[in-house]
């Protein structure tokens, strides 16, 4: 009986001019695919455009004589070559750095030290979406209707699961009610408003603006691993008892990086990394006094210092046992003093811009048994 046919590995090109990174990526990657190495940009250059073509090349852009950024704009310039997605591996950071390599076509910007299962992951689906390209082009295998209708079963599914993982969190806390339909329309305002400038612009993208918005649903999930009396303590907390809920934010984020770790869909993987940023960093403050790192400044995602001023302002105008809501305008004041304290201030300048949509969402999902107690902002 003939044996099976395997299929053929797919060949990744792993461009770096440190020799322990080549080792190190190597080790990574031979498991699942074929490796090639290239420790500098002439010689990427010249491996891409020999047979057989690498299907994905991981780009250092810190080299000499020829960086990555020059290296992506030859490949892009070159019919053999243009077609090869291209990944940026790079210790650079800043926001300019990860927009100037994705607007010379690079497909995703990995920063170092990687986290292997996030780096696998990722390969993973920009393998599988130049396969998909691959299919269209050539074979036109699958009409435009097919694959748009996958596309929304898939969004279908994954709100649907987040729904129901949200819900695990609020069936625990019979205070939240609409608590997460109203924070992510906050955060879906907040994000929208920024986006209008021009620091925000390249950044607070549509498809952006979406993933924060769904990822806010998850922002509580942590409150599974809190014991009952804690809680649903009717009351104020001790000091030991705060120290237990404070930590609610890490189990949040390491349950969601242990979904992470079994996951292998580019897009799940991306936005489930954006939830797990905001369920462990939404209670960090903009001075450093928050929970549970200390973050300062900017060091705190931004979906996160977005998440702190929904959820916050979402606790001051809703009823507890603990205390009564506070009105638009109170809620406003409160936050307006904690601006570059617990506070980014230009999400908080935002916050003063649409102070009316934050009214219409608190009206629109008021908990059962609350009347609009609410006043109008000024």
């Amino acid at each position: 009986m003939a044996e099976p046919v395997q299929p053929q590995k797919k060949t990744i090109l792993v461009v770096d001019d440190t020799p322990d990174n080549l080792v190190l990526f190597g080790e990574l990657l031979m498991p699942h695919y074929q490796v090639r190495v290239a420790n500098s940009g002439l010689k990427a250059l010249a491996a891409a455009a020999a047979e057989p073509r690498p299907d994905l090349i991981l780009l250092d852009v810190m080299m000499p004589e020829m960086d990555g950024y020059q290296v992506i704009a030859r490949l892009k310039t070159e019919p053999e070559t243009r077609d090869i997605p291209v990944m940026f591996i790079t210790a650079l950071d800043q926001i300019e750095d990860e927009v100037r390599g994705l607007e010379l076509g690079a497909a995703d910007y990995v920063t170092k030290p990687v986290k292997p299962a996030i780096l696998l992951a990722r390969v993973r689906g920009q393998l599988d979406l130049k396969e998909a390209r691959d299919i269209l082009r050539d074979k036109n295998a699958w009409p435009e209707a097919e694959v748009e209708r996958r596309v929304r079963q898939y969004r279908k599914v994954q709100d649907a699961s987040m729904r129901a993982l949200a819900s695990l969190a609020e069936a625990r806390d019979s205070e939240t009610g609409n608590h997460i339909l109203r924070t992510q329309g906050y955060v879906n305002i907040l994000a929208g408003t920024l986006a209008a400038q021009p620091k925000y612009a390249a950044i607070l993208t549509p498809a952006v603006i979406e993933t924060y918005t769904k990822a806010a649903t998850l922002h509580d999930i942590g409150k599974v691993g809190i014991p009952d009396q804690i809680l649903y303590k009717p009351g104020r907390h001790t000091p030991e008892e705060w120290e237990i809920m404070k930590t609610h934010a890490q189990i949040g984020a390491q349950a969601i990086w242990r979904a992470i770790q079994h996951e292998d869909d580019l897009e799940a993987v991306n936005f489930l990394c954006v939830a797990m940023e905001i369920a462990g960093k939404h209670h960090e403050k903009w001075d450093g006094s928050g929970y549970p790192r200390g973050l300062v400044g900017e060091q705190i995602p931004l979906c996160a210092r977005l998440m702190a001023v929904a959820d916050v302002f979402d606790a001051l105008v809703s009823r507890r046992i603990y205390k009564a809501a506070f009105t638009i305008e109170e809620a406003k004041r409160i936050i307006v003093e904690n601006s570059g304290s617990h506070f980014d201030p230009e999400i908080v300048a935002a916050f003063c811009q649409c102070i009316d949509e934050f009214h219409s969402v608190a009206a629109r999902y008021q908990d059962d048994g609350e009347h609009e107690e609410h006043n109008p902002p000024a």
